[in-house]
């Protein structure tokens, strides 16, 4: 798709990993669909510099957590795109409230927003990605599922979600394989935050966390970003299927 406009989905848009992976695509052959739940300011900073950077770009706000919202989503960037060639389903927060401690609404709603809002997407999403020439999809999850010991605070119910995000893409991945469209999840660690944002945990948190980590910092969001931008490739066409960590060692 060298010399094609290549269409592409991204929610969660306006910071972090979302506006890195946007930045990294943008240009004269990429169409941009940018999301975000309610941080509209960001996300209109974030589709300029798509924009100068010669990119089409579209936006659209929404909570994931609306069933409706994430067919909306699709239909509009293959509506303004004449397609869809990629989607990076990067919507997503941490709550750190105990598994014991967590209300009805702190259980279903990374949920419903995280593993429902992506599987809805897909569904909406299928029948353009099997007419690309390069169907892809990646999906944003995280260490939550996958490291459970002291010194690393966790994030029950939203790990529950990305568990099962990561579920709905191996099935993806074995359900389109034969389309030649592929999924696959990146599972960051901890990442540093964008300047402004809200935080999960306290700088001295943080820094605990820091201590664990073998590579002795904090990923970028520009570093996961890098590894999406490859999943998205050509040349990452016989990829599918598989959980990529870029955590700096943490396990």
């Amino acid at each position: 798709m060298t010399e094609t406009i290549r269409r592409v989905l991204i929610t969660g848009a306006a910071s972090g990993i979302g506006a890195a992976t946007a930045r990294r695509l943008a240009g004269p052959s990429t169409a941009l669909l940018l999301h975000t739940r309610g941080n509209v300011d960001k996300l209109e900073a974030v589709a300029e510099e798509s924009r100068t950077a010669g990119s089409t770009v579209e936006t659209m706000v929404g909570d994931l957590v609306d069933p409706a919202l994430p067919g909306a989503l699709v239909g509009k960037a293959a509506s303004a795109f004449g397609g869809l060639d990629a989607l990076v389903a990067n919507a997503g927060w941490a709550r750190k409230v105990p598994l014991l401690d967590s209300s009805l609404e702190e259980l279903e709603a990374p949920v419903d927003a995280i593993a429902r809002g992506f599987a809805l997407m897909a569904q909406a999403a299928a029948p353009h990605l099997k007419a690309s020439p390069c169907g892809r999809v990646v999906a944003v999850s995280a260490f939550g599922p996958h490291v459970y010991r002291p010194g690393v605070m966790t994030f029950p119910a939203t790990a529950a979600a990305k568990a099962a995000l990561e579920t709905h893409v191996r099935s993806l991945a074995f359900e389109l394989a034969a389309d030649g469209v592929t999924a696959n999840a990146v599972v960051p660690g901890f990442i540093q935050k964008d300047a402004g944002t809200s935080r999960a945990v306290t700088p001295e948190a943080a820094a605990q966390v820091t201590a664990q980590i073998p590579m002795g910092r904090l990923g970028s969001s520009d570093e996961v970003a890098a590894v999406i931008v490859f999943l998205l490739s050509p040349e990452a066409g016989y990829v599918t299927g598989q959980l990529i960590h870029v955590n700096g060692g943490l396990t």
